[in-house]
């Protein structure tokens, strides 16, 4: 795999294969020294345009587990505020000598842009562009739920038969653009709820069946709820009139809490705004596994590094 951009064109088969790789790397935690020398004397760049912690974090606890060394590029205070371009920004960190650029940016189809240039010769993860891919986080996502609804037999596992609901900002998140098409090839069936407004346009050509009614999607039972977070900084208008009528429409509250099946998981990518797309109960209860998704997002960031960084075909490193 030369870089992972989006998980559109992820193959059933490639996206299988990098879950498998990432429970080989979930089990390098469980040891007293949780490190391999997989990746000794390759450097990995983490090149963030847009602010980040949790991603940012994941992906340096990854690569240095992997035993890679590791630089960090944050825009805030950098050359990028006196007007220089990705390009120069990419160019100058690869002088460096890096292998790899994890590259988060707020314009869509950034990394793919950089990925299809001849401005560097690393390989490109994308950490979150715009409003268009995440791809790592669909593919945690799609890890923990596989873990949570097989444990142990997980491996080989695809999620035929498996319904999520996903809940809340779709218009503004690369989460859920990830996760529609990740979950789809899959096998999963995916319905999204949101306000109208908060819908994107085009959203009848996507694998998914919509909706406006929240207690309606609950009464039907799905594996999963995915809340996502309103992301009022990307906001430029008023898309629902006051938060308490979101939080009552579209959170997850503590009755709606009470209403899932007992079989049903929470998740959220995080960072939560409780109180208002999900409450504190429902965060932290017994059937949330937003910590889980946390920790496993260690775990695919090691098998995708070791993927760009190898050269290997997921198919083959699964096997």
């Amino acid at each position: 795999m030369r870089h992972l951009l989006t998980t559109e064109t992820l193959a059933r088969e490639e996206a299988i294969a990098i879950l498998d790789v990432a429970e080989d790397m979930r089990e390098v935690a469980t040891r007293a020294v949780p490190k391999l020398p997989t990746l000794r004397g390759r450097t990995v760049a983490n090149v963030f345009f847009e602010d980040s912690t949790r991603t940012r974090l994941s992906f340096e606890t990854a690569a240095k587990r992997l035993s890679a060394d590791v630089v960090t590029f944050s825009a805030k205070g950098s050359s990028v505020s006196k007007g220089e371009s990705l390009k120069d920004t990419t160019q100058t960190i690869a002088a460096m000598g890096v292998d790899a650029v994890v590259l988060r940016h707020s314009a869509s189809g950034a990394a793919e842009v950089l990925a299809a240039s001849d401005w560097i010769d690393a390989a490109v993860v994308n950490a979150g562009d715009g409003t268009h891919q995440h791809p790592t986080q669909a593919l945690l996502d799609a890890f923990t739920l596989r873990k949570s609804l097989h444990g142990n037999a997980s491996r080989g596992r695809d999620l035929d038969g498996v319904s999520v609901t996903i809940v809340g900002d779709v218009l503004h998140s690369r989460v859920a653009r990830s996760n529609v098409w990740l979950l789809a090839t899959l096998g999963a069936s995916v319905r999204l709820v949101a306000p109208r407004t908060l819908l994107p346009v085009g959203v009848e050509t996507w694998p998914v069946t919509t909706g406006t009614d929240l207690d309606e999607a609950i009464a039907a039972a799905p594996d999963a709820l995915m809340m996502l977070r309103v992301q009022q900084e990307r906001m430029h208008a008023a898309y629902f009139p006051h938060e308490r009528e979101y939080s009552n429409a579209w959170g997850l509250g503590d009755d709606r809490l009470e209403r899932l099946p007992a079989d049903t998981i929470v998740m959220h990518p995080g960072p939560m705004n409780r109180g208002l797309e999900i409450s504190a109960r429902a965060a932290d209860s017994p059937r949330s596994v937003i910590l889980d998704q946390v920790a496993n997002g260690v775990s695919i960031r090691m098998a995708v590094l070791y993927l760009v960084l190898s050269g290997s075909d997921p198919r083959e490193a699964a096997a």
